[in-house]
């Protein structure tokens, strides 16, 4: 190559280093996803397309469902305290716990990487966080796409979206119209924030002393529940489920219930993790903190009263869910019975 002469990697792409990144991620691959079972189809990363053979889930009447989300400005903090491995978890959980709110049992995964200039050690890092939370929904890592993009992100910025598919049959999907006047809204508990709330979090530690503990906290990835959520589905214990994410605990329980239904949850019952607690001292309002953050409740399924003790059963004493409200006649109302206890 000449001296002057312009080229991919002077303006600062270089595809030798994405390709050796394909070659790790086939090779982790192998290693720690389980393959199909099919012989017909060799699926293969680093091709155009994602092949998956769907016929080894005997399913009546299947319908797929897809989901799609990123990570937000948790992003921001992994780059700050330079830990970049369990991110990916947070990555595939965002997806795969709304793909189980309406009862789907995760296929497969997709992840899109943005880089401003790409870091084969920090990368890999970020996948392997990927695979490790596709590990623990049971779905497979199928491609992706690493883009370096010099002069759109600076040199050390990163951003992540990921998308995931499911199965389930007709009969199985958890739709809010199952939801019936007298049932129980039960808490699942969060392990703490979550990846919501963070533009909030950012602004709130800008002057603060960031411990170690702190760090520990606030990076801690968010919790998958598939495993708990895909039994009580296959023994039809429950009616309706909400991943509480943007906007809140009361505005994603609402996304699960009909319009001819009240929403009735008391705000005292609710577990409150010490990260929120801490939070809630920066002169955040009470209306504030249900709007943005999960104030220690992930996941929410709506139940029969009668089947309350075999859903606590299916849970260990970590993520025991347990009552926050109830469903009552109505039109869609909103009652928030007594406040937080702090």
């Amino acid at each position: 190559m000449k001296r002057n002469e312009n080229s991919y990697k002077k303006s600062g792409v270089n595809i030798q280093l994405a390709n050796n990144l394909v070659k790790h991620i086939s090779k982790i691959t192998k290693k720690n996803v389980q393959k199909t079972k099919s012989k017909k189809i060799k699926d293969e990363i680093g091709g155009f397309g994602s092949l998956f053979d769907i016929s080894n889930h005997k399913i009546k009447d299947p319908v797929i469902v897809s989901c799609t989300d990123g990570v937000g400005t948790k992003i921001d903090l992994a780059n700050r305290f330079k830990k970049f491995d369990t991110i990916g978890i947070d990555l595939v959980a965002m997806c795969v716990n709304d793909l189980i709110v309406q009862g789907a049992t995760p296929l497969f995964f997709l992840d899109y990487i943005a880089v401003g200039k790409l870091d084969l050690k920090k990368t890999k890092k970020i996948l392997n966080g990927i695979f490790k939370g596709c590990k623990l929904s049971n779905c497979k890592l199928v491609g992706g796409e690493t883009a370096e993009m010099p002069g759109i992100y600076s040199k050390d910025k990163f951003d992540l979206a990921g998308f995931s598919v499911g199965i389930v049959s007709k009969r199985k999907i958890l739709d809010k119209n199952n939801v019936k006047n007298g049932d129980i809204i039960m808490a699942i508990p969060s392990n703490g924030l979550h990846s919501n709330g963070f533009s909030l979090v950012r602004s709130i530690i800008k002057k603060k002393k960031i411990t170690k503990e702190l760090k520990k906290e606030l990076l801690k990835p968010t919790k998958i529940y598939s495993k708990e959520i895909l039994k009580l589905t296959k023994k039809n214990l429950i009616n309706s489920a909400a991943h509480i994410t943007g906007g809140g605990i009361v505005e994603n329980i609402m996304r699960s219930i009909p319009n001819n239904l009240n929403l009735n949850l008391d705000l005292s019952k609710i577990k409150i993790l010490n990260i929120f607690k801490w939070l809630k001292k920066n002169n955040i309002s009470d209306k504030e903190m249900i709007n943005t953050f999960n104030c220690g409740v992930g996941f929410c399924v709506i139940v029969s009263k009668k089947n309350i003790p075999e859903v606590k059963r299916v849970f260990d004493v970590n993520y025991k869910p347990y009552e926050i409200g109830f469903i009552s006649k109505g039109k869609k109302k909103i009652n928030l019975i007594n406040s937080f206890k702090w």
